[in-house]
């Protein structure tokens, strides 16, 4: 009876030992895991903080006057391309180009004071500068579910102000002065873009001239 007892006691004492030590190795999988899974999380978010994303911003003006200087930059081939066939103007010069540089999921916010728009010997409000400011809430390097890469800008917004003369005023003189109001124009949107292809962004139609500004944006990513 006593040999039963010391072998019975023997037999689970082993498979006690035996448990323990496989609860104990699975554990320590499981740890060693998750530690791995931390650690690539933790790398992946510090590949991701040290991306920094070019901006560039391009504004057209479309216009059915001739115009001296027609050339655009080759990326923005394929833009007027597109805009040649959906609105009714006979040429496209680049009034503008802003590049700047925004660490990913940051801010970008500037304001300048711009040459004429529209340019003309004829009208003192096209020999005015105008006023123009630009701003991106958030600009984000994304991947929808099948992994393709996009870059989404949240409240992206761009403002003018451009002088349209009202009225001439005429002195005692004789001579006469015009009168310049700056008028507010402009768009706010969300988009996402394909990384490095430029986008057009919107149209916004000046009067009297009748021309409009188009806004073209690209974004491409670059490490620090």
């Amino acid at each position: 009876m006593n040999l039963r007892k010391t072998l019975a006691t023997v037999l689970f004492t082993t498979l006690f030992v035996g448990l323990t030590t496989s609860v104990q190795h699975a554990t320590a999988q499981t740890a060693s895991t998750s530690s791995q899974s931390s650690s690539d999380q933790a790398q992946s978010e510090k590949r991701d903080d040290e991306i920094n994303l070019d901006t560039q911003l391009y504004m057209l003006i479309a216009t059915n006057q001739e115009i001296d200087n027609a050339k655009l930059p080759a990326n923005l081939e394929g833009v007027v391309k597109q805009l040649r066939a959906s609105l009714p103007f006979k040429n496209y010069r680049l009034a503008a180009t802003l590049i700047n540089r925004v660490k990913n999921e940051g801010r970008l916010n500037l304001k300048w004071i711009g040459d004429p728009l529209f340019a003309s010997a004829s009208n003192a409000s096209e020999r005015t500068p105008s006023f123009h400011d630009f701003s991106v809430n958030s600009v984000k390097l994304v991947r929808d579910n099948a992994g393709r890469e996009f870059i989404r800008m949240d409240q992206f917004r761009f403002g003018a102000r451009v002088p349209i003369q009202t009225a001439q005023t005429v002195a005692s003189t004789g001579a006469g002065f015009p009168v310049i109001n700056y008028e507010p124009t402009g768009l706010s949107t969300d988009i996402s873009i394909p990384e490095g292809e430029p986008a057009i962004v919107g149209t916004l139609y000046v009067r009297p001239s009748g021309d409009a500004i188009i806004l073209v944006v690209a974004v491409r990513r670059t490490m620090k």
